[in-house]
């Protein structure tokens, strides 16, 4: 691996909330950069902004590790986002059968009013424009899921989804679960690894927990699961509770 700088411009196409680029998809984008399989971690430094030059660099970090930015491509630009391997043993949610997740999801929150509707991730977009992970409530505490049918329109020409789609599953219902619990928070920090590939056409268990936060740092788990139970990839989300959602009118725990 060597030292990289490179151009990249998000699409409007993978926005969250309007005008700015889902933080899942920008986490797993800065991440790929990273070897395959590493447990890394993404830090938002702010919002990302779509349809705007930006660069990406890659060098080498204390103890031979290596870092990557995300930065403003205009000179001396604000550092957007900072990825870099972690040796973090990260806990999935327990497994939560097919059947029982697909049920949980047709009582997604999102369908009765949501921040961010046209969000890539957990918006109502047309199947293959949208990753469409809409994660209901199981009745456990704390815990929401869903069946996610993966649209072969979703990866182009390929057989598998790129990481950046793969992150982005992980973090929108985690945000989720402190939309239900009352919570207004942005996305500060995402810690995942992908252990497989996910198949377009293929369709999988996605599980997300509220876990304990600390101050105004508030923590959900998020896992992808084959509807077999093996485990695919797994991430622990820290949201910014940014101020109460009854101070705001609605929540902004959507990803930014």
């Amino acid at each position: 691996m060597t030292t990289m700088s490179r151009a990249l411009k998000v699409p409007a196409h993978y926005h969250g909330p309007e005008g700015t680029a889902n933080g899942g998809w920008v986490a797993g984008t800065v991440a790929s950069h990273l070897p395959t399989g590493a447990t890394v971690e993404v830090t938002l430094r702010a919002p990302v902004p779509v349809e705007r030059v930006l660069r990406v660099e890659r060098a080498p970090a204390a103890g031979g590790a290596w870092r990557v930015l995300l930065l403003d491509a205009e000179p001396g630009g604000d550092v957007l986002a900072e990825a870099r391997e972690v040796d973090e043993r990260l806990r999935p949610p327990p497994f939560v059968p097919a059947e029982e997740a697909e049920e949980a999801g047709r009582a997604f929150p999102g369908h009765g009013g949501h921040p961010a509707p046209g969000c890539f991730v957990c918006g109502d977009r047309p199947p293959g424009e949208g990753l469409r992970v809409h994660a209901g409530p199981t009745g456990r505490p704390g815990e929401l899921a869903a069946l996610w049918r993966v649209h072969p329109g979703l990866a182009e020409w390929s057989a598998t989804l790129p990481l950046s789609h793969v992150w982005g599953a992980l973090d929108c219902p985690t945000g989720w679960t402190h939309l239900i619990a009352g919570g207004s928070a942005l996305l500060g920090r995402l810690t995942a690894r992908v252990r497989r590939s996910v198949l377009t056409g293929a369709s999988y268990v996605v599980v997300a927990r509220r876990e304990a936060g600390a101050g105004r740092v508030l923590y959900a788990d998020a896992a992808v699961y084959e509807p077999g139970g093996a485990l695919v990839a797994v991430s622990r989300a820290a949201w910014i509770e940014v101020a109460p959602l009854q101070a705001r009118g609605r929540s902004q725990a959507t990803p930014r």
